[in-house]
């Protein structure tokens, strides 16, 4: 449990900035942050070792599995309804091309976006990443080359002012 502790608040930064964009919502993603920390510390085996930022990583995506699953069965909420709050007025000149970037991040397929998420933005190995989202290093290695391609198809397609349409 030291291991975990020495490195908290580290972990807890770089499972909000993940959470952050990956659900582009502060609230919900404090919420996910705090519920993967929870049972992170619930359910952690105090005499085991672990590598604490997969296993966080792990924890957090099984967390927003669960929230998903359980709006599935709520209610249906279509994702067009919400892109409009997902981007925010450029106050400064390069906010322009994080914007598209963000744009473009919410195009991608759920499952593309969390392994580019996890391999570009937070630098897990596709090891580590394999790990995290409970598949073959293979899966992430074809999901982050197809996201890559797919990322710069709808960032081209941003540039000539057309939204990503047909980038899949």
């Amino acid at each position: 449990m030291t291991d975990l502790a020495d490195g908290l608040d580290d972990h807890i930064r770089s499972l909000t900035l993940y959470a952050r964009v990956l659900v582009a919502n502060p609230a919900d993603a404090d919420d996910l942050v705090q519920e993967s920390l929870r049972r992170a510390l619930t359910y952690s085996d105090r005499d085991r070792a672990y590598n604490w930022r997969a296993y966080l990583f792990r924890i957090l995506h099984s967390v927003r599995a669960d929230h998903l699953a359980k709006k599935a069965r709520d209610r249906e909420i279509p994702i067009d309804d919400y892109v409009g709050q997902l981007s925010y007025p450029a106050s400064q000149h390069g906010f322009v091309e994080f914007k598209d970037v963000a744009r473009a991040l919410v195009l991608l397929s759920s499952e593309q976006r969390e392994v580019l998420l996890l391999v570009g933005l937070e630098g897990l190995s596709y090891a580590e990443a394999a790990e995290t989202l409970g598949v073959p290093v293979g899966t992430v290695m074809s999901r982050l080359n197809r996201a890559r391609q797919s990322l710069k198809h709808i960032l081209s397609d941003l540039s000539d002012g057309q939204p990503g349409r047909n980038s899949r």
